[in-house]
């Protein structure tokens, strides 16, 4: 197999790293960090033990070619300009793609421009970051699922499912890929969402507007929000709030699913969400896929959500804004 990994972040490298440990031709399409992986490959520093390798590095997807499978962990707010210029020179005539993206909409747009039948999305539930060029933190969990495009899992998705297995990582292999991505949405709403709109204030989060002539406070990664007992409220609303959501589309994710991602995420320790660096980082959020139109599909099934609502208002507000990084 070759495959080329499109978004070389934490996310990217880990499970990159995983396939190429298994023997697949592994190639990183890089910019920044091109000089560093070229000479140095990527190194893992993880709660399971440290490890690294030696992609192929590439500056530009024409030097990768055509590929069996093609990794997209981009921030799916570069999907519009990245796709149309980054994908078609990795396609062939039977290269899947596989996104590990986060939110609603990201498979469509693969279908979109490359054909539903090629599309795959997968859902990671890991903690990482990338704490330097070419080096990631790997604190904890990191098991993968993996769906078909509008249908069941085919024999090629077990086949590469077996593949991240090897590479030393649990894989689950779905036939409902939109009911997993709702359920992972469960969590990655309240905890990626709270953590940046905390920098406003509670009440702003409660109201869904923030008094732009008050400065900013600190984000919130995920112990505190657990631990003060309002926030953690907040948190349970939220969660039965998407929960509710997917189950007016017939998805049936149980309200229990809320409590065993609350006590999942305690392991985590202060764990900084994606979107919470890249809130103090100054880079754009993930607005559409992670809130924006998880909401629009809620408000379609006639999902009452009054705090996802709120919570897209505070966060439009602070990304319009653009106030200086947010501090930890």
């Amino acid at each position: 197999m070759k495959a080329a990994v499109v978004g070389c972040g934490a996310v990217g490298s880990f499970y990159g790293g995983l396939l190429h440990r298994t023997g697949v031709e592994t190639h990183f399409l890089l910019r920044s960090d091109f000089a560093v992986v070229a000479a140095q490959g990527v190194h893992i520093q993880s709660v399971q033990g440290d490890w690294s390798f030696h992609p192929h590095a590439a500056r530009r997807p024409e030097e990768i070619g055509p590929c069996d499978l093609v990794v997209i962990a981009l921030k799916a707010t570069a999907n519009r300009e990245a796709y149309p210029a980054l994908l078609p020179p990795l396609l062939g005539p039977d290269t899947l793609l596989l996104t590990l993206q986060n939110g609603l909409g990201n498979v469509e747009a693969l279908a979109a421009l490359a054909g539903p039948e090629k599309v795959l999305g997968g859902l990671c539930f890991v903690c990482l970051n990338r704490i330097a060029p070419g080096i990631i933190r790997h604190l904890a969990h990191g098991r993968v699922m993996l769906g078909e495009f509008q249908r069941p899992a085919l024999p090629r998705t077990h086949a590469l499912a077996a593949h991240f297995r090897q590479g030393g990582v649990p894989c689950e292999v779905i036939d409902d890929l939109n009911l997993a991505l709702w359920k992972k949405l469960v969590w990655n709403i309240p905890f990626n969402g709270l953590g940046v709109a905390a920098a406003a204030g509670y009440e702003a989060v409660i109201h869904g507007h923030w008094d732009s002539s008050r400065p900013l406070g600190s984000c919130l990664p995920t112990r505190p929000l657990l631990e003060d007992p309002r926030w953690l409220a907040l948190v349970r609303e939220l969660m039965l709030e998407v929960i509710h959501a997917a189950r007016k589309q017939g998805l049936d994710i149980p309200e229990s699913w809320a409590d065993e991602n609350i006590e999942r995420t305690r392991v985590m320790g202060d764990y900084y969400a994606s979107t919470l660096l890249d809130f103090a980082q100054g880079r754009p959020l993930e607005l559409e896929a992670l809130f924006l139109e998880p909401y629009r599909r809620a408000c379609a099934a006639r999902a009452e959500c009054p705090r996802l609502g709120a919570l897209c208002r505070l966060l439009q507000q602070l990304e319009a804004a653009r106030q200086p990084p947010a501090t930890f």
